[in-house]
């Protein structure tokens, strides 16, 4: 059982990712689950929110908000998300004969697309400061609201709607699963610090094995949604493959950013981590449902690259545990 639970602790997104795939495949070809197939999505929409919710309440639950500061970094994280969302929409703005718009406007989606409230949890589980990351979420997920409305009307007539509409579209979007939790949490630490404290002690790990669970869903809805597509294999390969360039450049960026103000995990989960759902509804709304293959696969990426990084960071614990117990067994040795 101890080894069980071991291998669940170790192994927990990459489970989770296979979990979700095996689950897909056996709604998609074991013909007797098909009546269940309209339940079983039904369920994961409505198990999402819920599991979001608890995750970011319990991490949030560590996070003093008297400790949140703007920091450079994150001025830099925001510049870049602006900058490099105007420049592609205005290459295309003045290039709108190009055939291949497909391919930089599927880069844009991943671009613009704001840090995932889970991202505190990763960096959490890395090592690096979920205050710090908490206060960049939330003006990363603002910058998106700022920068969709001021931005995609160069791209797409579609988006030519007052910038205010618009803007609270995508607060009433995103907000209330991040600021809700997040001034719950917030009440519970200031008007009944009791409970917030066994809550704390309570679910240490708990926001970390949601995700895990809440992989199991949205790896499952995004391979149902890629199989659905009605777009050619090509063009799915293709925007598959720009949204692995947009997550590598963005963790590796993030990471330098980050790491000239000694954040440096903070600044790649920051910048490279995505609202994927996010980034498919913007899709469909502002652009073309073609494009949502892009953040569809970037969750695969992101969450393959997390499941590495963390399994690199607990080989560094072990070797660490190791050389401090051979260390201090010398020490004893030499008392001896």
């Amino acid at each position: 059982m101890n080894e069980l639970t071991k291998i669940l602790k170790n192994w927990t997104l990459p489970i989770g990712m296979a979990c979700g795939l095996l689950g897909f495949l056996a709604f998609h070809y074991v013909h007797w689950l098909a009546p269940l197939k309209p339940a079983a999505a039904e369920a994961s929409s409505a198990l999402m929110p819920t599991v979001l919710f608890v995750m970011l309440f319990a991490t949030f639950c560590k996070v003093d908000p008297r400790l949140m500061r703007v920091t450079p970094w994150h001025a830099w994280l925001v510049a870049f998300q602006l900058l490099s969302c105007l420049a592609i929409a205005l290459i295309l703005h003045f290039a709108p004969a190009s055939g291949h718009a497909l391919l930089p406007e599927g880069l844009m989606i991943c671009l613009v697309c704001p840090t995932a409230g889970a991202a505190a949890v990763i960096t959490g589980k890395l090592g690096g400061s979920e205050t710090t990351l908490t206060t960049y979420t939330i003006l990363s997920n603002l910058a998106a609201a700022i920068i969709i409305p001021l931005v995609f009307p160069l791209v797409e007539s579609r988006a030519d709607a007052p910038f205010l509409s618009q803007f609270l579209t995508i607060l009433r979007r995103v907000f209330p699963l991040l600021i809700c939790p997040f001034l719950l949490a917030w009440g519970l630490r200031e008007f009944f610090p009791k409970a917030h404290a066994r809550v704390v002690a309570g679910c240490r790990d708990l926001a970390f094995y949601l995700w895990g669970f809440g992989l199991v869903l949205s790896v499952g809805q995004t391979c149902r949604f890629l199989a659905d597509s009605p777009v050619g294999a090509h063009i799915k390969w293709l925007l598959s493959v720009v949204s692995l360039a947009a997550c590598a450049l963005q963790f590796a960026l993030g990471k330098g950013i980050g790491a000239r103000y000694g954040e440096r995990i903070g600044g790649g989960q920051g910048l490279g981590q995505k609202n994927t759902i996010f980034g498919i509804w913007v899709s469909y709304t502002y652009l073309s449902p073609v494009l949502a293959v892009a953040p569809g696969t970037y969750i695969i990426w992101q969450n393959l690259f997390n499941s590495w990084q963390l399994w690199r960071k607990r080989k560094r614990d072990e070797r660490q545990s190791e050389a401090l117990r051979h260390s201090q067994e010398a020490a004893a040795e030499k008392i001896k």
